[in-house]
């Protein structure tokens, strides 16, 4: 994104929210976003989570200035984690967001989790990723680091479509509905036109999965491999009709897409925005970078991940690494690509 988008959406929009008891102005921010959420996944992306070292507001500027800096045929994406919002700086935190806590089946490494920022860069090819990550700024110290790819299309390792069922990114009105911090909300005014972002780090167990047949793979997501039609249906974006299979014959009861998204009234409210991006550090681990964004991390997400214990996919995976962010708003520059 453009300088003066980032610098004036943490520098300018955060000025006025400090711990400080006396009432602050009403703050009318254009609402403006970053791009490399509700834009299309590019083939490459990384993710590279930072510790922040400077101190005072003088020197946070200068560091988001120069990550904000432009690198040619990338997109980057910049959030903030929960820990920088611990009065160093004197910022508002977003209210929703806190550390990642463990859900069940997790094996947190504490080395690969969280980070006072986030850096998000994608692009059609390595070398512009590489040339936005290689930057050295001082005042960041690197925590942990992640790269991502689409091995095939959108199709993830164990050879299933991702993003099947996912809200249509491009309806406004649905993202402004699910995505997008709104004003009115209980949140900073400077919030306006972000977004929560959870990045979870799973690693699969691909000889397992490689090893049943086809139809227990499709009976675990509720998908057919080839089409990603739900089973029983004709093609990827047809609804599943739990309705008329309460007992799980067609559908089992512990499927992915059916803990998901069960299709009822209550579960609508509960959309997020998903991304995905398989990894692939040495021949023994290799994963899933699960990317989600959405306007209340814990009506979307954190829900979401609660009806998904016990699921029959769950044996396949192992998180181990990730967190909470805030994608921060834009301002003046809007979409700017780092292009």
């Amino acid at each position: 994104m453009g300088r003066r988008t980032f610098l004036a959406a943490v520098g300018t929009g955060l000025a006025g929210c400090t711990a400080s008891p006396a009432p602050a102005p009403e703050v009318h921010l254009p609402v403006r976003k970053q791009p490399g959420v509700v834009t299309p996944a590019l083939s490459t992306t990384e993710l590279m989570a930072f510790d922040v070292t400077v101190r005072g507001r003088a020197g946070l500027t200068e560091v988001l200035r120069a990550l904000s800096s432009p690198v040619a045929d990338a997109v980057v994406t910049i959030a903030v984690g929960a820990s920088l919002f611990d009065g160093r700086f004197g910022l508002e935190r977003p209210r929703r967001l806190t550390p990642m806590p463990s859900f069940r089946s997790d094996v947190l490494d504490p080395a690969w989790c969280h980070g006072d920022l986030l850096v998000q860069v994608s692009a059609d090819s390595r070398e512009p990723v590489d040339a936005a990550l290689a930057r050295q700024i001082p005042g960041l110290t690197p925590r942990w680091r992640m790269p991502g790819f689409h091995p095939d299309g959108t199709r993830n390792l164990f050879g299933f479509r991702e993003g099947a069922g996912n809200p249509d990114a491009s309806d406004a009105k649905l993202m402004d509905e699910h995505v997008w911090v709104q004003p009115g909300d209980d949140e900073p005014a400077w919030c306006v036109g972000g977004t929560y972002q959870v990045v979870r780090l799973i690693r699969l167990a691909m000889p397992s999965w490689d090893a049943e047949p086809l139809e227990v793979q499709e009976r675990v997501f509720g998908r057919t491999k080839d089409t990603g039609a739900p089973l029983g249906q004709a093609s990827e974006h047809d609804r599943p009709d739990f309705a008329s299979d309460p007992g799980g014959r067609r559908i089992a009861l512990n499927a992915h897409i059916r803990r998901a998204n069960p299709r009822t009234p209550e579960s609508e409210a509960h959309k997020i925005l998903r991304r995905g991006h398989s990894y692939r550090l040495s021949e023994s681990d290799a994963g899933q970078i699960f990317v989600c964004y959405q306007r209340d991390v814990e009506l979307g997400f954190a829900t979401i991940q609660r009806r998904l214990a016990g699921e029959a996919l769950e044996k396949y995976l192992l998180p181990f690494g990730g967190g909470y962010f805030f994608v921060l708003p834009g301002t003046d520059d809007g979409h700017v690509s780092l292009g």
